[in-house]
């Protein structure tokens, strides 16, 4: 386990052929932010990791479904069970139902990675260390008629097929605190951001890494007002799904392929969880407290896409009398005969329960008993 600790945080100390093949694995950071209102997790410092604790990508997935209020799957072990009692309080009938799960790619030191987030003042957290395997896992939850999820990864304009503006970067400038400033060329401006570390961050709108990056915080602020706009619909229909916030921030990868782990990157890791804090107050509001945050530092990005928990949906089949097939188009007359049929049956069979209970009740009063 120091060998992987030593993976981990790019210590320099000598490694072995072990710790060389559990770094090919990849290892990660896990925070369960708790709500500023509602307590859902134990409470631990994030400067309290020991070196045993860390948790699978399917005890990450399991303690997602339990936190939208549904049960984990049936194969988790029992010393998986026991470990997410040490994260969940124990009260099933006390869950938020409302969860933002998001993959952050690209931070290799999990112990900066902590202190950014503890400085971004997020709220209350609970971290562990995450161990990732060759595959990715499965969230397995219900139809999506029980679970309502928004997906992270849309770009911004996707909805009206428009790409990002000039007034998208003011509008991000002027909500982060900073200036945007135009050029000859549109969209080749700089976006400069303060930091509470000191220094301002200037993105080049020009550079691709830069672009990047912002074109992914614009995605994950658009797609998160989405969601509780989403969420506020739901709440006048009377409507009380389940509801998953998911998706991957590839920005701070880019930085890292273009300026290297310091410096830029770092920054940009700073912006982002500044960003991330704001926006997880507007989700704290808007859901009154009934929603939680379980963000994933992989150190170790997948090639794909995709994010490294698949979240699947297990359809249940519809009730139906016997009979009556599965596939078979409705017809608007045979239904209204059937429906004709059995209300027909239905009428005969409570008149001869009526006439046998009328007789029964002459019989009994005309019985006379023996002498």
């Amino acid at each position: 386990m120091d060998s992987i600790l030593a993976c981990a945080s790019g210590d320099n100390a000598s490694q072995t052929a072990d710790a060389m093949e559990n770094k090919a694995e990849g290892t990660g950071s896990i925070f369960f932010l708790d709500s500023s209102g509602h307590r859902f997790f134990h409470t631990r410092s994030l400067d309290v990791v020991a070196e045993t604790d860390s948790m699978s990508l399917t005890e990450v997935g399991a303690a997602v479904s339990v936190l939208l209020g549904f049960a984990p799957t049936a194969s988790l072990s029992v010393d998986s069970s026991s470990k997410l009692n040490e994260i969940l309080l124990p009260n099933p009938f006390d869950r938020p139902r409302a969860v933002l799960m998001l993959e952050v790619r690209g931070m290799e030191d999990p112990q900066l990675s902590g202190y950014y987030l503890d400085n971004a003042q997020i709220g209350s957290a609970f971290k562990s260390r995450v161990i990732l395997g060759s595959d990715k896992v499965d969230i397995q939850l219900p139809d999506e008629d029980e679970v309502s999820m928004v997906s992270l990864n849309e770009p911004v304009g996707a909805d009206s097929g428009a790409a990002v503006t000039e007034k998208d970067l003011r509008d991000l400038a002027a909500w982060l605190g900073g200036s945007y400033a135009t050029a000859m060329e549109p969209l080749n401006g700089e976006l400069t951001v303060p930091l509470a570390s000191g220094a301002p961050l200037s993105l080049h709108m020009s550079n691709k890494a830069d672009r990047e990056f912002t074109e992914s915080l614009l995605s994950l602020i658009h797609n998160i007002r989405m969601a509780i706009e989403m969420h506020e619909d739901m709440s006048e229909n009377l409507q009380n799904p389940a509801e998953l916030i998911t998706g991957c921030f590839n920005g701070i990868k880019a930085l890292q392929e273009q300026y290297g782990p310091k410096g830029v990157a770092q920054q940009g890791m700073e912006l982002f969880l500044t960003a991330l804090s704001k926006l997880y107050d507007s989700l704290q509001k808007a859901y009154k407290g009934q929603i939680v945050g379980v963000i994933f530092f992989n150190e170790a990005p997948y090639p794909e896409s995709g994010s490294v928990l698949n979240v699947m949906f297990t359809s249940h089949p519809s009730s139906r009398r016997l009979g009556e097939p599965v596939d078979k188009p409705i017809d608007p007359i045979a239904l209204a005969e059937v429906v004709l049929v059995r209300r027909v049956l239905a009428w005969i069979t409570g008149i001869i329960l009526l006439i046998s209970t009328l007789l029964g009740v002459r019989f009994h009063c005309n019985y006379v008993l023996a002498p």
